[in-house]
């Protein structure tokens, strides 16, 4: 048995992939959709690192990620 645990970039990039590539929603579905808590944070992460690491308004960050995963959901109906 090995004692390698998974790294935290490591991670952080499986979560991202999971962001990238959201589960396929059907048309009628899409307004019941809401993207889970997690790929939020994750994405919102990404955009704060982005953008320096600033401290203050992880709001902006959040609403931006929350944005982008309902853009793709929407796109993917169509």
């Amino acid at each position: 048995m090995s004692n390698k645990t998974e790294s935290p970039t490591s991670r952080t990039a499986t979560a991202a992939a999971a962001v990238m590539a959201p589960e396929k929603v059907t048309p009628e579905k899409v307004s019941d959709v809401v993207p889970p808590q997690g790929d939020i944070a994750v994405l919102a992460y990404f955009y704060w690192e982005a953008r320096g690491c600033p401290d203050g308004s992880p709001e902006e960050d959040w609403l931006r990620a929350e944005q982008e995963l309902l853009d793709r959901i929407a796109q993917q109906t169509e």
